[in-house]
């Protein structure tokens, strides 16, 4: 039994992994089974949909019946359609004045509630309202708050004695531009107003501390300091907020279906006048693909935009 027990053990040889094991427990593997489920909803709601629209708007598919293939002729027609260029620069003006001011009073917002102040946490709860209210709705109030026959500016501006008659908003063409315009302001600087807030948070107070002690003013602290660090976040707000005014199709839907005389239609609006009202497929789908390049524009100069080190550095490129 003492032979038996002073004898060494033997272990059994190492079998090496195969080649199936070992891609189980890459971690690359893994990541990429955990994304998959996302890759498919993506290719199925957004990849499809869009790689529908480019090929039918090369065919003179209707509602109701498949479409043959007629290359670039809806593409054609639409070169010379002034309504689509109306819309286009519709499209334009919206998205430019409307990002614009949203941006300024989002940044005003966010630097007025990062500072402390009674009812504060409050204060951020009421400025997302606008956001949260579902877009239809915000829409039919602004409809009713600039009807022509019972708005409730008319009616304050005639008992202050300011106007005898009704101001018809929506009935002309730049009020109801301006009306569209100021609706899509109210609906989205809550948007930007979080996010840069959010932004301001990440901050160092420390750096606004030497900055006092250095004799800076609030104007130099914010172009020195909070404007270099912000500028990451602010493009990527902006972006956003680029695109969901660009591709924005509800609030103007809702308030004003593209008139009058197509004054507020955009791109958006009039591809589903096109495609679903009148039942041109095609021609809608070569308007929708029409947005695509200035899409791409934004996401682009939002793209090179945070590459620049000197941005993420908080450095002057100067």
């Amino acid at each position: 039994m003492a032979d038996i027990a002073l004898q060494p053990r033997v272990r059994p040889p190492i079998r090496e992994a195969t080649r199936w094991e070992q891609i189980k427990s890459n971690r690359n593997f893994i990541a990429l089974w955990f994304m998959l489920p996302a890759m498919a909803f993506l290719l199925f709601f957004l990849a499809y949909p869009l790689g529908l629209g480019i090929w039918i708007s090369f065919t003179d598919a209707r509602i109701g019946r498949p479409g043959a293939f007629i290359g670039l002729e809806n593409y054609e027609w639409l070169w010379d359609d002034s309504i689509f260029w109306l819309s286009v620069f519709n499209t334009l003006l919206y998205t430019f004045v409307a990002s614009a001011i949203k941006f300024g009073i989002g940044l005003y917002l966010a630097l007025l509630l990062n500072e402390n102040m009674p009812f504060k946490a409050m204060l951020r709860a009421l400025v997302l309202i606008p956001f949260i209210v579902p877009t239809v709705l915000s829409a039919l109030a602004f409809w009713w708050i600039f009807d022509s026959q019972f708005s409730i500016i008319s009616w304050s501006l005639k008992e202050m004695g300011l106007i005898t008659e009704n101001i018809n908003f929506l009935g002309d063409v730049y009020w109801a531009r301006a009306c569209v315009i100021f609706a899509n302001i109210w609906r989205g600087v809550p948007f930007v107003a979080i996010t840069l807030l959010a932004g301001l948070q990440t901050v160092s107070p420390s750096l606004y501390e030497a900055a006092t002690l250095d004799g800076a003013t609030r104007w130099q602290m914010f172009r020195n300091i909070t404007y270099p660090l912000l500028t990451p976040i602010i493009a990527v707000v902006m972006t956003f907020s680029v695109l969901f005014t660009f591709t924005d199709f509800q609030l103007i839907w809702a308030m004003t279906r593209g008139g009058p005389v197509n004054s507020t239609h955009l791109m958006a609006t009039l591809s589903y006048q096109r495609a679903i009202i009148g039942g041109v497929l095609g021609e809608g789908a070569a308007i929708s693909n029409a947005m695509i390049p200035f899409l791409l524009a934004a996401i682009m100069v939002s793209w090179f935009g945070l590459q620049r080190r000197k941005w993420q550095q908080g450095e002057n490129n100067d």
